[in-house]
């Protein structure tokens, strides 16, 4: 006489465990053409420098403001280069507000002109992405 098959227990392995289904993996999406591909690398390289030039537009402001706050040597090559620099950058914004101390008015003035530069920065990066197919 044979046996007939004992039907699958709990733990062998090739019976699931749970009785809830297995969650469904999706499909790889399929490649893209290869213009595709190049205009999508294309787009984030340029992505990628708007964020970047924005960042250092901004690191230029705030170093320029910490240089004033505290009191950094003026006749120094660095601190001519970053005030050369953050003198174009300021956006107009160097002379907002007057208060009682300079190195403080300094210190909103192009602080904010950095966070200006950051905004900026983010909202042309996020056009950018968004105008790409």
């Amino acid at each position: 006489m044979t046996e007939s098959p004992k039907p699958p227990q709990a733990g062998d392995r090739l019976v699931a465990t749970s009785s809830r289904p297995r969650p469904h993996r999706p499909a790889r999406p399929a490649p893209a053409p290869p213009g595709v591909r190049a205009w999508q690398r294309t787009v984030a390289v340029l992505v990628w420098a708007v964020r970047v030039a924005s960042r250092l537009a901004a690191l230029v402001l705030v170093l320029y403001a910490l240089f004033k706050v505290f009191g950094a040597n003026q006749a120094n090559i660095w601190y001519q280069f970053v005030e050369s620099l953050a003198g174009s950058l300021s956006l107009g914004l160097a002379n907002l507000f007057e208060l009682a101390d300079a190195r403080w008015t300094t210190l909103v003035d192009y602080g904010l002109a950095a966070l200006v530069w950051l905004v900026i920065g983010s909202v042309v990066a996020g056009l950018i992405r968004r105008a790409a197919p």
